[in-house]
């Protein structure tokens, strides 16, 4: 969710200007209101964990405590998607770049790690969405350094399928209630992807569909039942038609419009100090936002969920500089489309500046929560 500010500037322009545009084996899911697109998949609803989200195991954040499952269970959530980057995991020389040769040496002691919150999760009645937030050769962030380039590189791909399928073999009996695989987060195209300073732009949909496409038949050949989640292009934010018919759900993202979301960001805003202060609804320069623009922006994602079409809004939130108000406003709009939609969705995320914990807003009362923070505000707005 940060670093380049390049990077990030690229993307909240691609969300600000993106509002056009498997079913489980055995099992139909339907919310409580009956006048809902039915989606294929269920409107899980719950947070994104950060612990493996940074490429270097020497630089991680706190990691998920088992009270956070037992909060969240208890509140009533039952997802939480684990964004991984692949050099977490592996094993290679970090004094120097990694080589393409590298990026197959498995830390079978990292990945424990891994599937030990994958397994206190399912211990609290979690579904867990695993994904690739960093795979090899492509990430939308920066940080780390990528020996090939994930959509023009056939070795590159040959290394993404190696990792898809040693995740999916090593839950292959695992059912699809209980774990997914997000291939990738946040697709988009860079012709070189250690350039930070060359915008991103969509992927060719043949493209996107050549490599979602050999991923998804490496997991499914672990076990045909596996459930595999495909992100929008466009950094997550648009339909790719290319990706419909292969049987995979979809993940959106909830950070429209950007000015709402991601106000005084440093890494998305040149200077920060010359951002108007957002209102929900209301104008940013001269377009007016309004439930009414939320509602266009999400259409063909309800559209294909009418489709048949499983979708799941993967990332979703605001940075804690946006007043709170207007954050509440405008978040409770974007989560009744989602609901009127079946579309469930993660928070990015449970503790820390977009989360319901420890977020250090300061205009907001906080509830002491057993040592933390807590804004009870929010967490009422998600359990609604």
């Amino acid at each position: 969710m940060n670093n380049s500010y390049d990077t990030r500037r690229n993307f909240i322009k691609k969300i600000g200007i993106a509002a056009a545009g498997m079913s489980l084996s055995g099992a139909s899911f339907i919310g409580c209101n009956n006048n809902k697109p039915r989606n294929t998949i269920p409107d899980w609803k719950g947070f994104n964990l950060l612990d493996f989200f940074g490429p270097d195991p020497a630089r991680q954040r706190p990691p998920t405590k088992e009270d956070y499952f037992r909060w969240m269970r208890d509140w009533g959530f039952d997802f939480v998607r684990i964004p991984m980057a692949y050099p977490y995991y592996v094993n290679f020389d970090r004094s120097r770049n990694i080589r393409p040769d590298e990026v197959y040496n498995i830390n079978e002691e990292k990945v424990e790690r891994i599937d030990k919150l994958v397994d206190i999760a399912h211990k609290y009645g979690m579904h867990v969405s695993l994904n690739l937030h960093r795979a090899p050769g492509y990430c939308i962030n920066a940080g780390f350094w990528e020996p090939f380039n994930l959509w023009l590189d056939k070795e590159a791909q040959e290394a993404f399928n190696f990792h898809w399928e040693m995740w999916a073999r090593r839950y292959k009996n695992t059912s699809s209630g209980k774990i997914s695989f997000d291939l990738v987060n946040e697709p988009a195209m860079r012709d070189d992807p250690n350039d930070q300073h060359s915008p991103v732009r969509a992927i060719p949909g043949d493209t996107y569909r050549q490599v979602a496409k050999g991923a998804t038949g490496v997991i499914k050949r672990q076990n045909p039942n596996h459930l595999v989640i495909a992100g929008g292009n466009n950094v997550g934010t648009t339909v790719v038609p290319e990706l419909l018919d292969l049987g995979i759900a979809k993940s959106n993202r909830g950070y429209f419009p950007a000015h709402i979301s991601h106000y005084r960001a440093s890494w998305v805003y040149a200077d920060i100090d010359a951002i108007p202060t957002p209102t929900w609804p209301g104008y940013s320069g001269d377009r007016y936002y309004s439930r009414e623009t939320l509602e266009a922006h999400y259409a063909p994602w309800s559209e294909i969920v009418k489709q048949g079409i499983g979708v799941h809004c993967g990332e979703l939130g605001c940075y804690n500089q946006t007043p709170h108000d207007v954050f509440l406003a405008w978040f409770s709009d974007t989560l009744d489309i989602l609901r009127e939609n079946g579309i469930g969705y993660a928070l990015w995320e449970f503790r820390g500046d977009f989360g319901i914990l420890n977020s250090r807003r300061n205009d907001v009362n906080y509830e002491d929560w057993y040592g933390y923070q807590l804004d009870r505000k929010l967490l009422d707005l998600l359990m609604k």
